[in-house]
């Protein structure tokens, strides 16, 4: 492990209940701080004043204020990954827009504890590789699930269900990340609707190369190029 990866790591592991109790503690805390006060603003001197600990016993725990907030964001992808795995205990049927919508809305739960504090994590979380990792593995596991959901539904009318449920996967996570961390976010129930409309438009609608031509009229052929008029050349005065 590098020194770069080293300082991002916590310091101590857990073993007993009391550890873990204050653990959660100075994250909690550090999510009220992050979220309150921004990144910069968000010392570890006001993270441990707000749990009610030394600093000294705060840095016995994490080295420093990016890895506090790695965890924070390590706790929200394993939120996540709950959600997931409790959507594929689900047996998920009835009319896709219903199924989409439960896919949609279980992302945005997962995104609305704290606005601001989502923000932070965006913008000013480490990118460790066991974080990357992490992340390609949830990525990989979302976008099966989807292709599952995808091959099995009836009106389902994409070709290529893989890309799709990539792009899926992608644009709910991409898309609800953003607006909900907005300073001026969409309302709840609106962006649920219309993010489920776009995806349910996009799933049902034909490839383009299975649309029927349109018809023409027996005897009416195309018009001929010959005798056309020329077109005129715009010439900017």
């Amino acid at each position: 492990m590098s020194s770069g990866e080293q300082r991002l790591q916590p310091r101590k592991k857990p073993r007993q209940v009391r550890s873990e109790l204050m653990r959660q503690r100075i994250l909690d805390a550090a999510a009220r701080v992050f979220a309150e006060h921004g990144y910069a603003a968000g010392t570890t001197n006001r993270i441990a004043e707000l749990a009610r600990i030394s600093v000294g016993s705060l840095y016995q725990y994490y080295p420093n204020k990016d890895a506090i907030l790695l965890e924070l964001v390590t706790r929200h992808m394993d939120a996540g990954v709950a959600a997931t795995e409790r959507l594929e205990r689900e047996e998920l049927s009835g009319p896709l827009a219903e199924v989409i919508r439960v896919f949609v809305r279980a992302t945005i739960d997962n995104h609305l504890d704290d606005p601001q504090l989502l923000q932070v994590m965006l913008e000013q979380a480490p990118r460790s590789p066991a974080l990357r990792e992490r992340v390609a593995r949830h990525q990989k596991s979302r976008v099966a699930y989807a292709k599952d959901l995808l091959d099995r539904h009836p009106e389902v009318r994409v070709a290529d269900t893989e890309t799709a449920a990539r792009l899926i996967v992608s644009t709910v996570e991409l898309v609800v990340h953003q607006l909900i961390a907005a300073p001026d976010p969409v309302p709840i129930p609106r962006f649920e609707t219309e993010l489920t409309a776009m995806l349910t438009t996009y799933l049902t609608t034909p490839p383009p190369e299975s649309r029927t031509p349109k018809a023409t009229t027996p005897g009416q052929d195309q018009p001929s190029k010959v005798g056309m008029p020329k077109a005129t050349k715009l010439v900017r005065e």
